[in-house]
């Protein structure tokens, strides 16, 4: 495989974590929504880790989802279970950023950042088995 694919990869990963990290020091603070909506983000770009691999990009969210979707769940790469997490921190992060008075709550935000470890997590392992990378 292609370095650059490796490298581009691994910085989306990278940024992935930044996220959650951000997710986590909001969520601290009681800011539920920046939490809610940086843990979405921190998933979001650890799909478009993974889609990195076969350089693919969109600038929609949900082609950049719908791709992983199609190329990595429905071939057994990744589970509905992860698909389930996906799509839910989609709707959230969209309720939160559009709906008007939507309130995240701290359990919202506290399920979302779980879930964004796990499955940045699972990205993770599989990167590392994909490009053999050692911790």
């Amino acid at each position: 495989m292609d370095d650059t694919i490796k490298y581009l990869s691994l910085y989306r990963l990278e940024r992935a974590k930044e996220d959650l990290k951000a997710a986590v020091v909001s969520y601290e603070n009681g800011l539920y929504k920046a939490a809610l909506n940086r843990s979405y983000y921190a998933i979001f770009h650890a799909i478009r880790a993974v889609n990195a691999i076969q350089m693919f990009d969109s600038k929609r969210h949900s082609g950049v989802i719908a791709y992983f979707n199609k190329m990595f769940v429905h071939t057994g790469y990744f589970d509905k279970e992860d698909y389930k997490i996906i799509t839910s921190a989609y709707r959230l992060r969209e309720k939160s950023d559009y709906e008007d008075f939507y309130v995240v709550t701290r359990e919202d935000a506290e399920i979302q950042i779980k879930n964004a470890k796990i499955f940045i997590a699972k990205v993770e392992k599989f990167l590392n088995e994909c490009f053999k990378v050692e911790n």
